[in-house]
């Protein structure tokens, strides 16, 4: 669940040029150790975890698969490990210099007198301002975005998009943030609310974007999702069944269940629930299917299950709104003596004035960098209790093991991170916490009661 993520987006939705297509995701494994998307293996690589082939020179050995995959982390995965956590950590950084930058130089004032030229009324001013400033922000923060979203990811093989392709995607996403954030209009819905209440801005700010969230999650998979990427029924109808058989066991209603073609961008693979009602459905990226054994699948979809049927997105949303009113006020104190403390500088003396946006994206970077932990361990147990939940309706607990492996094979990200680097970083367990606990939790064989599964069939 990319619950950063929607901690984020929410927190900075009326100042930041980012997409809300990250709303509310489960999936079942992130990107980086940190970042909240997909990763996996090579579908062209040698399986890894594959038990056939970790027992073929002692037959009725159990494999061991901790072993397997310390012998995975090679000095290659070692540094692209040490890389992506790196960025996480020098992301806020470059963030609050660029901020500065903004702020000191007088770009930001600019910008908002180019705005206040161009129309009088508060929509037309922040709906030019954003614009404005969502491309001079892209193009300050773009070496930080080229080097992790393109670079890393050529440099350790594991994107299929060429730069063309991969240039056109943060188009994309540039236009849907200006879209939603400036057009529709978030953006000046949040200076409106500062101005009526400048003193609990930060309280009534976080209840107007409640509703923005949840039409975020509503809306990503219809409406986000179809902009990057192809979705289709899934074209399998033997594994579909299955799937459904599943679902079905689980007490879930019939839910649609899509594949999308992720293999346009990425050689990774990984599979995740979005939206909820009418929107919500289950995802396979098509390198799952090529990259995944059937039973590791329906591992996988048993996780996703357990994030519907354990009621993650609408928990991962409430706590959203409650860390928003945290986050919020805390950005309140900072911002109130930043503009008395340097507000002459900068060309505005007031939070209203919308010359302030680097100075609330800042801020809010800020303090969710402070705040990760927290919402770290809010994620990685929910995603423990999927993973809980999965095993339980599958009894699938060797095919969770090497689903686990495969998943983390290519993502090259430590599998015994210090405490640290897990709690600024994961978002999920770490891969050899999540395999322990699928070989040894099997209370189906112990006569005990299951934890998290209480139906079925």
């Amino acid at each position: 669940m990319r619950l950063r993520a929607v901690v984020r987006a929410a927190a900075i939705a009326f100042v930041a040029s980012a997409s809300i297509a990250a709303l509310a995701a489960h999936p079942i494994w992130a990107e980086t150790p940190a970042a909240g998307v997909a990763a996996g293996e090579s579908v062209t690589a040698p399986v890894p975890g594959d038990s056939a082939a970790a027992t073929a020179d002692a037959p009725g050995t159990p494999p061991d698969y901790v072993a397997e995959v310390r012998a995975n982390f090679t000095p290659e995965n070692r540094g692209y490990s040490a890389k992506r956590v790196s960025l996480e950590f020098i992301d806020p950084l470059y963030v609050l210099i660029a901020v500065l930058l903004l702020l000191f130089s007088g770009i930001s004032a600019r910008m908002r007198d180019i705005a206040h030229r161009i129309g009088s009324n508060r929509y037309v001013r922040v709906l030019v301002c954003l614009t404005l400033f969502s491309i001079v922000w892209y193009i300050l923060t773009f070496p930080l975005s080229w080097f992790r979203g393109f670079a890393l990811e050529h440099q350790y093989n594991l994107s299929n998009q060429n730069f063309g392709a991969w240039f056109v995607d943060e188009m994309k996403g540039l236009g849907l943030g200006v879209l939603f954030l400036g057009v529709v209009p978030i953006g000046a819905l949040g200076y409106w609310v500062i101005a009526k209440s400048p003193r609990r801005w930060w309280l009534w700010l976080a209840v107007v974007l409640s509703p923005v969230l949840v039409m975020g999650v509503l809306l990503q998979p219809l409406v986000i999702d179809p902009v990057f990427n192809k979705f289709t029924p899934l074209k399998d109808k033997r594994l579909e069944r299955k799937i459904l058989d599943l679902a079905e066991k689980a007490g879930i209603p019939g839910r649609r269940v899509f594949e999308v073609d992720r293999s346009a961008q990425t050689k990774k693979i990984n599979a995740y629930v979005s939206g909820f009602g009418a929107s919500q459905r289950i995802v396979l990226w098509d390198t799952t299917l090529k990259g995944m054994n059937e039973d590791e699948i329906l591992f996988v979809m048993g996780h996703e299950m357990g994030h519907y049927v354990l009621g993650h997105i609408w928990k991962g949303i409430l706590f959203s709104v409650g860390l928003m009113v945290l986050l919020f006020y805390l950005s309140h104190l900072f911002t109130g003596w930043a503009i008395a403390r340097f507000g002459g500088r900068w060309g505005f003396t007031a939070l209203p004035d919308v010359a302030s946006m680097p100075l609330i994206l800042g801020t809010i970077t800020l303090v969710s960098f402070v705040a990760q932990p927290m919402t770290n361990s809010f994620s990685r147990a929910v995603e423990h209790e999927a993973d809980q939940f999965g095993l339980e309706v599958t009894q699938l607990s060797d095919a969770g093991a090497r689903a686990f492996i495969k998943l983390g094979a290519q993502n090259k990200s430590n599998p015994e991170p210090n405490p640290l680097v897990k709690a600024f970083v994961y978002t999920h367990p770490p891969l050899i916490e999540r395999i322990r606990y699928a070989l040894a939790y099997h209370p189906w064989t112990e006569g005990k009661p299951n934890a998290k599964f209480h139906g079925g069939k």
